[in-house]
């Protein structure tokens, strides 16, 4: 099968290290986050992030499964492992140093985190090595590797039985989500482990609702690397039907619609954490209007430093728990956030350190390619490239050295 010429994407990078930048500041205690949290409709940088990192795997992995499957999957389980033990390490950090750090000091945000293994500590650290128990802020990985290290077999699917059957079968599980299939199978895993762990110690994201956005971000990417992007078929009509939705949410979030369409009073529908259909609906509208507006929209996204940080957005993801993880243990009593001077010297240090720490693995991965073959590190040119979204002057795309799982 004859395959067109994969292009090089830089404006990907960028918006991966927007949305880390984004969820940092969501992240970090400070007066910023509420600022952050959801400004436009409901939209976070968790299911940005998400998206489009399945996208890039979908992307990179679907033409080297079509060329050697048994490579592809190797390469992909490879990487799920090596995501995988950054989270064992950043765990290791969480239950010993922080940890001890708040037991000796009795601050109430750490405490609050750990409680769980603080309380049943032999129970929680088999459940985090079996993916089982997740703390705040500790959630995110797990899902990740989760999602890796099935996507081959999605893939494969899709070259088997095709993308139509793999998406409706996606969708099935998203529906059953809504309907509690996440307790049912909690339910059974504690028969089995007897590991007597709650449902809200496995982390806030309920995966089987959340599969669906990974699955989509894959279709988008294999088929953006095999043939057209299914955005670009879309029929006219749905860019304005698309707008007033976002414009809809819009006034939903922010309580602009009267006391009868609030967040509050629409509950499970807008849910994040299990992926509400009116969420699933609010993500489509704006990930259509995105796109239509991507020509004005990534001139302003891709340029430093998120362009680094995407590149290394693994580092900069781990970094960033540590920096949030600093924040909390400077909190005191019943404060849950930081003000003034305080707040505004935390975001500074942490995204200097974040910068810090993507510069420093993006030029040891550039040392590393000049000693071999040509590094594919971008540079940026000129706005129009940018602009075109790689219509027009595309560079091509070293998928073999490009990394695209967040490292």
């Amino acid at each position: 099968m004859h395959l067109p010429k994969l292009e090089r994407r830089p404006e990907l990078d960028a918006l991966r290290g927007l949305f880390l930048v984004w969820m940092t500041l969501t992240h970090l205690p400070t007066r910023f986050s509420d600022f952050v949290n959801q400004p436009i409709g409901f939209v976070t940088s968790a299911e940005g992030f998400v998206f489009l990192s399945a996208l890039l795997v979908g992307r990179i992995y679907i033409r080297e499964l079509m060329r050697d499957d048994v490579k592809a999957r190797t390469k992909l389980w490879k990487r799920s492992f090596k995501v995988y033990g950054y989270h064992l390490l950043m765990l290791a950090f969480a239950f010993t140093i922080a940890a001890a750090f708040a037991v000796h000091t009795h601050k109430a945000a750490l405490l609050n985190l750990l409680d769980f293994y603080l309380a049943h500590p032999f129970v929680a650290i088999v459940g985090s090595v079996l993916l089982l128990y997740c703390p705040p802020l500790l959630d995110i990985l797990p899902m990740y590797v989760t999602f890796l290290f099935f996507t081959p077999l999605v893939l494969s699917a899709s070259l088997r039985f095709g993308w139509r059957k793999v998406l409706a079968a996606s969708g099935l599980v998203w529906l059953l989500a809504q309907f509690g299939l996440r307790d049912l199978v909690h339910n059974q895993i504690v028969h089995i482990t007897h590991l007597k762990i709650p449902l809200q110690e496995t982390g806030a994201f309920n995966l089987f609702a959340w599969q669906a956005v990974w699955t989509i971000g894959l279709w988008l990417g294999a088929r953006s690397a095999t043939g057209v992007f299914p955005l670009k078929k879309l029929p006219a009509w749905t860019v304005p039907v698309s707008a007033a939705a976002c414009v809809f949410f819009i006034g939903v979030r922010h309580n602009w619609l009267g006391p009868h369409l609030t967040q509050q009073t629409l509950g499970l529908s807008l849910d994040k954490w299990q992926i509400g259909p009116l969420r699933a609906l609010n993500l489509v509208a704006f990930s259509i209007v995105f796109f239509w507006m991507r020509r004005f929209l990534l001139p302003l996204v891709a340029r430093e430093p998120f362009l680094t940080l995407g590149k290394a957005s693994l580092h900069v993801f781990c970094a960033h728990v540590f920096f949030v993880f600093g924040g909390l243990a400077l909190l005191y009593g019943e404060v849950a956030q930081l003000h003034g001077l305080a707040a505004v010297s935390l975001v500074v240090v942490t995204l200097s350190g974040l910068i810090l720490v993507a510069l420093r693995e993006v030029r040891k991965r550039t040392d590393k390619g000049s000693s071999g073959k040509p590094s594919t590190a971008f540079t940026p040119s000129t706005a129009e490239t940018i602009r075109e979204l790689g219509e027009q002057a595309p560079l091509e795309y070293a998928a073999a050295g490009h990394e695209t799982t967040g490292d």
